[in-house]
């Protein structure tokens, strides 16, 4: 049951780091929208392995396969099975970890929960598994954007100490970082360089902005849309702090300042993020995800064995040294589960409610 995302647009993610396949069984995808593996490979090609010398070498072509749920190029309305093979799993480089655990890892707490682990790239615990729900994002990310004409992008606000200015959506794609900056590249690579060379890692801020987001999304008390994004964004591998808005700078304004000011032409700032007593106000929803550094280092650091007798732990094999560079896909996608999944519950209670009114300018409808 911790395997499934989502009440009506529901994703059930399955597999291991270094098993046979991953993949996602999608269900509650509305019938009729015109789907394909295109569709869906672009979004996993941004966040596969490999893709630069600064990120893990794992080589995934992670090439997705519609086993289920499309017919003649459209969904049906029953579950969309999607598989991502796996082949290129090293699993003797984690020999070393039988028996004994990571500091900073799942491993510890995946033994004494289920009294065995797969020590194999962390099994379920590994951010290898986060590539199905990227596939169920692209699908989601297209059923918002032809209905409601919604898009999702996101980019890396700091990597370790190393804070990127924005300059341009336009630049996000044209570097492996992610980076909303051309002149910060250069001193990007060069941090990851040395970060590498030290065999230590790092953590990053990045950022996920939803646009034409309809207006009245999420519902009180237990389904508010910013708990269930803050939820989403927690369930990523490695997320420990997020950020709706403004958030915690919001400790440091005056009501004032904070409160979104609305006149006829539209809201004045959005500190709120677009969400306000849970419910989407049709502005950009705002997302701000910090992730811890990789646990998975060249560094010895001290741990115990299965008998919690001191030993060293010193991890090889190939890992991300940051794993908020190739976050942003998975962000993204993570954005777009939740907004899909309050559209539909939005439709079903919601979709005959009529104001005589427009929604403020700027906003879209639902």
């Amino acid at each position: 049951m911790s395997s499934t995302f989502g009440r009506l647009f529901r994703v059930t993610d399955f597999g291991e780091s270094h098993g046979p396949a991953i993949g996602c069984v999608i269900d509650g995808c509305p019938p009729g929208m015109a789907l394909s593996e295109a569709d869906i490979q672009s979004d996993l090609d941004r966040r596969k392995p490999g893709t630069s010398r600064h990120v893990t070498q794992r080589r995934e072509p992670d090439r997705v396969e519609i086993l289920s749920g499309v017919y003649e190029g459209r969904t049906t309305g029953t579950p969309v099975a999607l598989l991502i093979r796996n082949e290129d799993q090293r699993s003797r480089d984690y020999e070393n970890l039988l028996d004994t655990f990571r500091p900073g890892h799942a491993d510890y707490t995946y033994w004494r929960k289920y009294g065995l682990r797969d020590p194999r790239g962390g099994g379920r615990s590994s951010a290898r598994l986060t590539a199905p729900l990227v596939a169920a994002g692209a699908v989601a990310r297209k059923w918002l954007r032809e209905r409601h004409g919604t898009t999702i992008r996101g980019h890396l606000q700091q990597l370790g100490d190393v804070e990127i200015p924005f300059e341009s959506w336009d630049e996000v794609e044209r570097n492996p970082f992610f980076a909303p900056s051309a002149g910060a590249v250069a001193r990007l690579e060069q941090y990851m360089d040395d970060l590498r060379a030290a065999g230590d890692s790092c953590g990053a801020r990045l950022r996920v902005c939803a646009q034409s987001v309809p207006v009245g999304l999420g519902a009180p008390l237990a389904a508010k849309l910013d708990a269930d994004i803050a939820w989403a964004m927690m369930s990523i591998n490695a997320v420990k702090g997020v950020e709706i808005g403004a958030g915690f700078a919001s400790v440091a304004q005056r009501g004032s300042e904070h409160g979104d000011e609305m006149t006829p032409q539209g809201f004045l700032s959005n500190h709120a993020g677009g969400i306000l007593g849970g419910i989407s106000t049709g502005q950009d929803v705002e997302v701000s995800i910090a992730l811890k550094p990789t646990s998975s280092i060249r560094i010895p650091r001290r741990s115990v064995d299965r008998n919690l007798e001191p030993t060293e732990v010193v991890t090889h094999g190939r890992h991300d040294p940051c794993v908020g560079i190739r976050a942003t896909p998975i962000a993204e996608a993570m954005l777009a589960l939740v907004l899909m999944d309050h559209a539909l519950l939005h439709r079903a209670q919601n979709g005959d409610v009529a104001l005589p009114v427009p929604p403020l300018p700027g906003s879209a409808v639902a």
